[in-house]
């Protein structure tokens, strides 16, 4: 049951407005604080204190990961804001800002010590849409909660494979050599190189690496049928297989591997086959020699004798 007669909206609009102003502040502070870290964290490396250089990376991958956050609930903010009609006009939650208020709803406990504007903002939008339903984005119940949000905001350490390749931008960028730690770079390597495998084992439906997956619901075209059937009118059983005995090949007379001789062509009389002038012709001699005239059969219908070679 909604209860928005207790919403003050522009107590609402105007805490949106400066919680993006203090979220641009602390991302800018907190940017700052990371560049002077990694001068920090370059010196460790110089010195051969590569332990205590990791830990301080963990500490700057939280910080970016905790600037990634802001950015995307200033998003959310401007995005209320921008449709700040669909909050004050309608009773029930609108589909297009609902993944915006769960957000909200769901990280203002989290971030209430650098942002306190945003403890305004859920209770006001408490007002609005329950309690039960507070509690429930609180908890993420709902499944609407950005999931790229509750990454960054995750209390689980980084991957190792991540430090490693900071502290190697790191000591780049500040011209320090450093070796990484090879077990850990073999372990990206090797998952690097599972993931460019092909999948042959067609692994959850999703074809041979070379096929593309088949839509749900679409089933592949049937093998066209033939009225006749074998032999039967319509019927075509491709083309004939070749002689036995014509060629030798590895096919053994099975049609592949078969050397076939070239067809005999037959031309009309007085046509002779086309050749290039430059190139004699193969098989036919330039010298026609003596021409034999037949003559005239005086008897039609009776065969003659062969005139004389």
């Amino acid at each position: 049951m909604s209860i928005s007669w207790g919403t003050q909206y522009p107590k609402l609009k105007t805490n949106l407005r400066l919680a993006i102003n203090r979220l641009k502040l602390v991302e800018k502070k907190k940017t700052e604080l990371a560049q002077k870290s990694r001068k920090e964290i370059a010196d460790f490396i110089s010195g051969h204190k590569e332990d205590r250089a990791r830990i301080r990376v963990e500490h700057i991958i939280r910080e970016d990961y905790l600037v990634e956050a802001y950015e995307l609930l200033e998003m959310y903010c401007d995005l209320l804001l921008a449709r700040f009609g669909l909050i004050q006009q309608m009773k029930n939650l609108d589909e297009g800002i609902e993944e915006a208020v769960n957000s909200i709803m769901w990280a203002a406990p989290r971030i209430a010590t650098d942002i306190a504007e945003f403890k305004i903002i859920s209770d006001q939008l408490t007002l609005k849409y329950g309690k039960p339903f507070a509690e429930a984005c609180r908890s993420d119940q709902l499944g609407k909660v950005s999931p790229k949000l509750k990454a960054k905001l995750s209390v689980q350490a980084p991957p190792k494979v991540l430090v490693e390749r900071y502290m190697i931008e790191i000591a780049k960028s500040c011209n320090v050599p450093f070796t990484p730690d090879v077990n850990i770079m073999r372990e990206d390597e090797v998952l690097a190189a599972e993931a460019m495998l092909i999948d042959f084992q067609n692994q959850g439906q999703q074809g041979y690496g070379w096929m593309y997956p088949q839509a749900a619901g679409v089933q592949a075209p049937p093998p066209p049928h033939h009225p006749g059937g074998p032999g039967g009118p319509g019927y075509y059983s491709g083309p004939p297989p070749p002689p036995h005995g014509g060629g030798s090949g590895g096919g053994g007379g099975g049609g592949i591997g078969v050397a076939m001789p070239p067809p005999d062509i037959q031309y009309p009389p007085g046509v002779q086959p086309f050749n290039y002038p430059n190139l004699k012709q193969v098989g036919v001699s330039s010298d026609p020699g003596p021409v034999t005239k037949v003559p005239m059969n005086p008897h039609p219908g009776q065969p003659t004798a062969p005139p004389p070679v």
